[in-house]
């Protein structure tokens, strides 16, 4: 579907929607024009370049998904890839902007917040004189940048969680849901760097000059992304030392089993000795014939076993 919004010299805002109200549109006429193709049909598509005349290159990045955030520039206009996330499972979810002189085409193959935000925004809009293409081009990364926030929060909150174990989990279950996170901090980190890259070259470039006229604003955008930058760095290491102390844990919990097992065998070794010595065959054994011969290798054996125990527990082997 092609949903247009266009503003008048007199600051009178009007919508068209579908390819024949489009062909019908002058763009000359209006003070900006914002077009977008959301989830367009191959019909529409081609009004990429019959009707705007964009780049085939342009072109065919839209229809390939998935190209890595990037700016590129043509002859009349400027072409731009941003990746919004799914709030669900954090894929990741490609818009294609066309900025051209008062006109802007976004295009994306699935629907997403960001897009229908910027259009109330505008369509709410009492004073529309601030209103231009680089405006609604500065709204759409604001709003794709804001909604990395509640996501990195929603992880973060996840891992104390996890580090406080308030559900009272087993290890196993803990470190899978950590893995889960860190797998989860990697697919937003994969997102937020390419990002923050674009909009350092959109900074520093010398072709668009709204957006040099509205540097603080663009600046405030690539600010917040150096912090969700951090936010996702400092959460993986979280997960890291989290991940470690768990390992270390377990570590020593195994450790001190395998004491325990150890300091047991240790106490047995010579009683085993004892009953084996005496549990042989042989036909003489001075031992055998005495009257009290089994008691007195019992109180032996106890006396051995509790010698041994009380020197390891002074040892400290218990404790």
């Amino acid at each position: 579907m092609i949903k247009v919004l266009a503003q008048t010299d007199e600051g009178k805002l009007k919508e068209f929607n579908g390819i024949d109200e489009l062909n019908k549109l002058d763009i000359s006429a209006f003070k900006w024009v914002w077009a977008d193709f959301d989830e367009p049909t191959e019909a529409e598509i081609k009004q990429l370049e019959t009707y705007f005349n964009f780049h085939p290159l342009a072109v065919e990045d839209c229809i390939h998904e998935m190209q890595r955030p990037k700016l590129d520039y043509y002859n009349h206009h400027t072409f731009f890839v941003i990746h919004a996330i799914d709030q669900e499972d954090l894929s990741k979810l490609e818009i294609d902007i066309f900025l051209g002189e008062n006109y802007l085409v976004t295009f994306h193959r699935q629907g997403t917040q960001t897009i229908y935000a910027a259009m109330n925004l505008l369509k709410n809009m009492r004073d529309r004189d601030v209103v231009d293409e680089y405006f609604i081009f500065h709204q759409l990364l604001d709003n794709v940048v804001d909604n990395y926030f509640p996501i990195v929060y929603e992880i973060e909150d996840h891992i104390n969680e996890i580090e406080d174990n308030t559900k009272d989990l087993s290890m196993e279950d803990l470190l899978d849901q950590l893995f889960d996170r860190r797998g989860e901090l990697l697919k937003l980190r994969q997102t937020v760097h390419p990002m923050r890259d674009l909009l350092y070259r959109v900074l520093n470039t010398h072709h668009l000059e709204g957006v040099q006229e509205r540097r603080e604003y663009f600046v405030d955008i690539h600010d917040h992304l150096i912090k969700v930058s951090d936010m996702i760095a400092s959460n993986r290491e979280m997960t890291q030392d989290i991940r470690d102390s768990y390992m270390s844990l377990n570590a020593h919990q195994t450790n001190r089993t395998m004491q325990i097992l150890t300091v047991i065998s240790v106490i047995f070794m010579p009683l085993t000795f004892i009953v084996g010595v005496y549990g042989m065959n042989f036909a003489f054994m001075p031992e055998l014939d005495e009257k009290y011969g089994y008691f007195v290798v019992w109180f032996v054996m106890i006396l051995l076993a509790a010698g041994m125990f009380i020197w390891f527990k002074k040892k400290g082997w218990f404790d």
